[in-house]
């Protein structure tokens, strides 16, 4: 069975993955991202494909592809990182730099992109056609699958779901601009208001306050998750007001849209419930046409921190340029087994 690697590249670790065709992962691999230095980031990539490659041999099989997944704007030709946030690139080459190095094809993806795809192919979104998934972490993340397609937009910038602008005048996100939804429905969302919340000496923030020593610089999204599976009425509201937020963005979403099903991933989602159930509840309340249409099922993401290597890694065994928008759908299912809109076995 021929392997591809799937590499995601973060602002501070570079994973790793050795992928099968049916998306199961046969070694893993991991480097430290020199942020700041494109060149040591192209080699650090070289090195880690290197490393898969010789264990893929060991196991009597051939790596024929590698797939990179940037958190960043993926060109329309998919051969430039046009901007990453939290790495040196602006208007960086890597495919070419890449191939240069290893050298096999390489397919470049937005982490996000390749993320929902892993999803759609291999995890929760696997057997329906249109997809929505959005990850909620430090910020909100997303990718959106339309008729068996990665959703890129005109100039591959698209699905980036996190700065639908929710309030007017709202926090000040990272981008720049007002009211997005990541300064509502992510995890720095959630350590924000908990941090506030102790801060100012609430007595329904004891345990919270407990729990991080009496200093609200040490409370972490993790932290307050804990406390809210205990029951904390302060904790389990924070989840609440997420939960509630996610609901409404995935309410817009659907409008525009019209998936067959919303995924949720991130870090705030391994809160399961605690956040998705408020979610459900406003995305029922949001949502219009509500009573008149077919009701959405909000899951669970299944692959973890795997899904945008899986991701990035099937797209690269298709053979395609991810960029390549209508044909990629054609494309992969001329691949044979590599059907977009069939669920793995």
């Amino acid at each position: 069975m021929s392997i591809c690697v799937g590499v995601d590249i973060g602002g501070t670790k570079i994973a790793a993955s050795a992928v099968r065709a049916d998306g199961t992962v046969l070694a893993r691999g991991r480097r430290e991202t020199p942020a700041r230095d494109a060149d040591q980031i192209v080699l650090a990539v070289a090195d880690v494909v290197r490393e898969l490659k010789d264990q893929a041999r060991a196991e009597g099989e051939d790596v024929v592809a590698v797939g990179a997944a940037c958190a960043g704007f993926i060109d329309r030709s998919g051969e430039t990182v046009l901007f990453a946030p939290n790495l040196a690139w602006r208007d960086e080459p890597l495919k070419a730099r890449l191939e240069a190095q290893i050298p096999l094809p390489v397919v470049l993806e937005n982490d996000a992109n390749a993320a929902a795809w892993g999803e759609f192919r291999f995890g929760a979104g696997r057997g329906q056609t249109d997809m929505v998934m959005v990850t909620l972490g430090t910020g909100v993340g997303g990718g959106v699958i339309v008729a068996g397609q990665l959703l890129r937009g005109a100039h591959g910038m698209g699905a980036e779901v996190g700065h639908l602008r929710v309030v007017p005048d709202g926090h000040r996100c990272g981008c720049g601009n007002k009211g997005c939804w990541e300064m509502y429905a992510s995890g720095s969302a959630l350590v924000r208001e908990a941090r506030q919340l102790v801060a100012g000496g609430s007595p329904h923030a004891g345990v919270l306050a407990d729990r991080c020593g009496r200093d609200p610089s040490r409370l972490t999204g993790i932290m307050v998750t804990e406390v809210a599976g205990t029951g904390d009425p302060a904790a389990v509201e924070l989840l609440e007001d997420v939960g509630r937020w996610t609901g409404e963005g995935l309410a817009s979403l659907t409008a525009i849209l019209d998936p067959s099903i919303l995924v949720v991933g991130g870090g705030v989602s391994a809160a399961g419930d605690l956040v998705l159930e408020p979610a459900r509840a406003a995305f029922g309340r949001h949502l219009s046409g509500r009573g008149h249409r077919t009701r959405v099922p909000i899951v669970l993401a299944e692959l973890g921190n795997d899904a945008g290597m899986i991701g990035v890694a099937d797209l690269a065994a298709a053979g395609v340029n991810p960029a390549g928008g209508p044909a990629l759908a054609s494309s992969v299912r001329a691949a044979g087994s590599l059907d977009p809109a069939a669920p793995s076995e």
